[in-house]
């Protein structure tokens, strides 16, 4: 068995931490490959590595003195080095960064600094080769991830290599500059080498026991979920619940790893097991829920408007060309309504309300304002009756007036309509009725 293994960055903020983690790879001898952050916060007060590399570049490509900052930085890999007892030197790559700077060689370079060098250090630390990320993944001309050239490349260079550490969030532009993922892109490394190393399971470490059931700012310590699909997961992603990077999920999904979300804190703890399908029979109905605040209802009515060929694309099309997408789109026999976020939809709203008068000339157009979508996901509603009559006699007894309900075809989720002000009442709710203790 072969086995990836991301550790984000408050597994690797200290000297401690690293100590944790290298019982935790040592513990398993599958666990052939690791992808490091830079190190996070070590205290709630701290600054992360990145957003320090972030501070000192910009003073650098202000022109300013950045020395005592990147001091600052140094200081922080020291005292990892040092409390691991490491005979290791970064004085030469500091040199290299510090000319670099003050060539300007631009943010995605200064940002990647922070897992190149805590790569380092870990590879030093286990006895593992290290694999500059910017020798194996790619990007093509227009800043996009070369997947095809970055599986072949990366593939055949870890077929050489039985252990080894390849740090996370960058890669290569094709002139060989420095380019990063989005925020959180170190699970998107851990997964593209997963795919590439053809391992049995990608192992992605942080600082919670597996994804929750519900937010944990809202309900207080919720239960962790077993097992999750990808399909479910990304339906809970996409309305805001965050452990995992989004884009981390298709190299795996495509090669079908499974990712199983794990604590560095309690490595004891099983965690959550992220496949393509499964037969598991879920613990509750649900398998979790999310949401997300600040959207606007836009309601249309119109006689006959189920007659007129082209009402609805035509009513779309007023959006798109403002350029404000939707999130969902209820509908009856002489209405509609169309949910889109409420930031985007208030500098545009009256170029938006003129367009539907012009396009559909609608009898009535009315704006509902600060409400949320919540996510209710789960495979086991399709073999559940009752489901949406349940959440509907939840929010009922919690004296939550429900806006709009909408159920996808795959019967996977409902989202749910609820005004702002009842947001946290209604995932409580909800949880209270499907998660018992």
């Amino acid at each position: 068995m072969k086995k990836v293994v991301k550790f984000g960055g408050s597994s690797l903020a200290s000297a401690e931490q690293f100590k944790k983690v290298g019982n935790i790879i040592r513990a398993d001898e599958s666990r052939k490959y690791v992808v490091p952050s830079a190190p996070g916060k070590r205290f709630s007060d701290d600054t992360k590595v990145t957003d320090m590399l972030y501070a000192c570049y910009a003073l650098a490509e202000a022109g300013k003195d950045f020395s005592k900052d990147l001091k600052a930085i140094k200081a922080r890999y020291e005292e990892i080095i040092k409390g691991l007892g490491l005979k290791l030197s970064l004085d030469e790559e500091f040199k290299k960064v510090e000319e670099n700077f003050k060539n300007k060689a631009g943010n995605n370079y200064a940002a990647s600094r922070g897992e190149y060098l805590n790569g380092i250090i870990m590879a030093n630390y286990l006895g593992y080769n290290f694999i500059d990320s910017a020798e194996v993944i790619f990007f093509d001309e227009n800043g996009n991830f070369d997947a095809e050239k970055t599986n072949k490349v990366l593939s055949e260079r870890l077929s050489k290599e039985n252990r080894a550490v390849i740090p996370g969030f960058y890669g290569s532009n094709p002139d060989g500059t420095v380019r990063t993922f989005s925020r959180g892109g170190s699970d998107v490394t851990g997964s593209i080498v997963a795919k590439a190393a053809k391992v049995d399971l990608y192992e992605n470490w942080t600082d919670v026991s597996g994804f929750l059931v519900a937010d944990p700012r809202i309900i207080k310590h919720p239960k962790v979920i077993k097992v999750i699909t990808y399909k479910e997961l990304r339906e809970l992603a996409y309305m805001g619940a965050s452990v995992l990077h989004e884009d981390a999920i298709f190299p795996v999904r495509q090669a079908g790893i499974p990712i199983n979300i794990r604590n560095t804190n309690a490595p004891e703890d099983a965690g959550t097991m992220i496949v393509k399908s499964t037969c598991h029979t879920p613990e509750y109905v649900i398998t979790g829920m999310a949401g997300t605040k600040g959207f606007v209802a836009v309601n249309i009515e119109k006689d006959m408007m189920n007659s007129e060929i082209g009402f609805g694309r035509k009513v779309l099309s007023v959006f798109e060309q403002n350029g404000v997408s939707f999130e969902h789109m209820p509908s009856g026999i002489d209405t509609m309504t169309i949910f889109v976020d409420q930031k985007e939809f208030e500098g545009k709203e009256q170029q938006i309300l003129a367009g539907i008068d012009r396009e559909v000339q609608p009898d009535t157009i009315e704006l509902e304002s600060d409400l949320a979508l919540i996510a209710v996901v789960g495979r086991g509603m399709k073999a559940t009756r009752g489901t949406a009559g349940r959440i509907f006699s939840a929010l009922a007894h919690a004296k939550v007036n429900v806006k709009m309900i909408d159920q996808g075809s795959s019967e996977l989720n409902i989202i749910i309509g609820v005004s702002n002000c009842d947001f946290n009442a209604a995932i409580k709710a909800i949880y209270d009725t499907f998660v018992q203790d």
